[in-house]
């Protein structure tokens, strides 16, 4: 399986893709921003780019040609994408530390990226996750409904996630008023997200194996 990720990093995924964090990452500077959109960027613009990109290699033959399993094919991809997803959220999240030290007293309409809100970004890229996976490798080549299935699932989660936080008094504490200040409560949301996260994307991982294994490469 390492040798197939190593493929798609050096060869299937364009290098601009691996510098579009560190560009995106800079949004998190603007101050008061919608931020759900910094990791959105991926499902916008990664996602239906690199398997496009995929697609027109015809990588999916070439993987098939080599000694490897159709199970270790899926492992590496969905590697591949978690990478990619970890890189926007961590260099995001590092942004974002310079956010609060340049605007210490901003008054935020949207979330603020406290770890809470990481919590959640790892929870709407979980739910994209188990939705693009688990329908992309129906075909394992059509990508295009999986990617718009997924991302208006992520972006709804985000929008609602958002009214929530403005529209419930038990949500608005949370990620507006006095939880801001409960670190053990920010940090368990954000180890929470992760965990669904990592949960999502192995459930999404095994869906995604029974139906590959199910598709005839001609």
């Amino acid at each position: 399986m390492y040798n197939l990720v190593m493929k798609d990093l050096k060869l299937g995924v364009n290098p601009w893709f691996f510098a579009l964090p560190l560009i995106l990452g800079g949004l998190m500077l603007i101050p008061g921003w919608l931020y759900f959109l910094v990791p959105l960027y991926f499902c916008f613009i990664t996602v239906p780019n690199m398997f496009g990109g995929f697609k027109s290699q015809n990588d999916l033959m070439f993987s098939t040609m080599m000694p490897v399993t159709k199970t270790d094919i899926v492992k590496s991809r969905v590697a591949v994408i978690v990478i990619l997803e970890l890189m926007h959220l961590v260099v995001a999240m590092i942004f974002s530390i310079f956010t609060f030290l340049l605007y210490p007293h901003l008054t935020y309409i949207f979330f603020a990226p406290h770890m809470g809100f990481w919590g959640l970004c790892f929870i709407m890229l979980a739910l994209f996750n188990l939705i693009f996976i688990s329908m992309y490798y129906r075909t394992a080549y059509k990508y295009g409904a999986a990617t718009t299935a997924s991302t208006a699932a992520a972006i709804l989660f985000a929008g609602a996630a958002q009214w929530a936080g403005i529209q419930y008094p038990w949500m608005n504490d949370i990620f507006y008023g006095s939880g801001l200040d409960n670190t053990a409560l920010q940090l368990s949301i954000l180890i929470a997200g992760i965990l669904i996260f990592v949960a999502l994307t192995l459930i999404a991982y095994r869906i995604a194996v029974k139906r590959f294994l199910k598709v005839e490469i001609l």
